[in-house]
């Protein structure tokens, strides 16, 4: 008789994956990617699905020689020891850290808005930020079941406001803004990318899910990956086709503010009920996304303790988890950009493109392990991806010293 668990079903597995791809960074997406043009922001968000999609197949191919469920930083200290383990915890918390201070950082701008707009109240982006981290922390203090019940509704909320700001957004289209051309912009882009891509923590999971079956995971991962990447395309041409590069509202200027893309949409429309469904779908990606986060950093803070299992959502350990990122969004309140390109162009980069490519090689050239399933290419795709992620790395690094002009 057969014991084992049912297999997942492909569509549950698109979903998973691009669930967890689509959330606050796609707020992020057409403000940087924008900045180069349409045509030369599609070549840049093909480039990354490449990447990303053969670093999350690498990944799957790694977690395929193990025969017992584990996670990342089980699969990095067997390839590389204890160094491994610690590399990894290390970047998981910068990772985590760097995109709450991103989400709370949004929420502050989102925050203030609604309270101006509702109440008529000057709200500061620290008091925002503060009121969204109090309340919607509460929810993830109240644990995993909570979080879930919540989050259905907030990703329901999530879809509906997208698709109104595709609907409605269209007719608003200027076809002459698209054809705008700045491709020595593009690389800019790539560190956000990398975050709009990155399902490959729950790739474990998806292994799990489908019975270790990785050709089918492998199905899963491409077309999830391909449903979000048409996702970010159409809302892509919707805010190009809106948001021109210059003035108050344009997408250079939003850059250097910080802003959402949503925010842009509706600074430059100036429609009451644009703005609304804008403000919407910012308040659902952002909410969903900090909770799924917040969540997921207070069991890894949990788990690195050595706390208990019923004390996971404990008020000490979401404290830890909140505290740092809500103080530096104190500090730096427009850093809702720049917090998902260090996230992005370092710690995702890293865990995401060197690390997987860097296990492959260790389990197939050195371990001589022998997975059921292993990535076209050879030694040369690992070196091209291992080549490809130190690019990103050093041109984010430059970036951050100013080594690198900025627009």
């Amino acid at each position: 008789m057969n014991t084992r668990h049912s297999t997942g079903t492909f569509i549950g597995g698109i979903l998973l994956i691009a669930g967890s791809c689509v959330g606050a960074g796609m707020l992020a997406l057409p403000i940087m990617t924008g900045l180069s043009g349409f045509f030369p922001s599609l070549v840049m968000f093909l480039i990354a699905w490449g990447f990303m999609t053969i670093t999350g197949l690498l990944m799957v191919e790694v977690n395929s020689s193990f025969a017992e469920r584990v996670n990342i930083v089980s699969m990095a200290e067997r390839a590389f020891g204890k160094t491994g383990r610690i590399v990894s915890w290390v970047l998981y918390l910068f990772l985590f850290y760097s995109l709450l201070v991103a989400y709370i950082s949004g929420s502050g701008s989102l925050s203030s808005t609604y309270f101006e707009t509702v109440f008529s109240w000057h709200l500061p982006k620290w008091a925002g930020a503060l009121f969204f981290t109090a309340v919607f922390g509460v929810l993830a203090y109240q644990g995993t079941r909570t979080v879930d019940h919540w989050n259905r509704f907030f990703m329901f909320g999530k879809i509906f406001t997208y698709l109104g700001m595709i609907v409605l957004g269209m007719q608003y289209i200027n076809p002459q803004l698209l054809l705008r051309s700045e491709p020595t912009l593009a690389f800019l882009s790539l560190p956000v990318l990398v975050i709009a891509f990155g399902y490959h923590n729950m790739i474990p999971t998806l292994m799990n899910y489908m019975n270790n079956d990785a050709k089918r995971v492998r199905q899963t991962i491409l077309g999830g990956s391909i449903f979000a990447l048409v996702i970010y395309l159409i809302w892509e041409i919707v805010v190009l086709g809106i948001v021109p590069a210059g003035g108050e509202w344009g997408l250079i200027n939003s850059m250097k503010q910080g802003r959402q893309a949503s925010d842009a949409v509706a600074g430059i429309l100036g429609i009451s009920w644009v703005s609304n469904f804008a403000e919407a779908l910012a308040f659902f990606a952002l909410l969903s996304s900090f909770l799924a986060q917040t969540l997921a950093l207070t069991h890894f803070l949990a788990d690195a303790l050595k706390v208990k299992g019923e004390k996971h959502e404990s008020v000490p350990l979401c404290l830890l988890a909140l505290l740092p990122p809500l103080i530096f969004a104190f500090i730096y309140p427009n850093l809702f950009l720049n917090a998902l390109n260090f996230a992005g162009g370092i710690c995702a980069v890293i865990l995401f493109g060197v690390l997987p490519a860097s296990m492959a090689w260790k389990s197939r050239y050195v371990q001589q392990h022998q997975p059921s399933y292993q990535v076209f290419g050879g030694k040369r795709l690992l070196i091209t991806i291992i080549a490809i992620a130190c690019c990103i790395v050093l041109f984010q690094v430059a970036s951050m010293l100013h080594l690198i002009p900025h627009v």
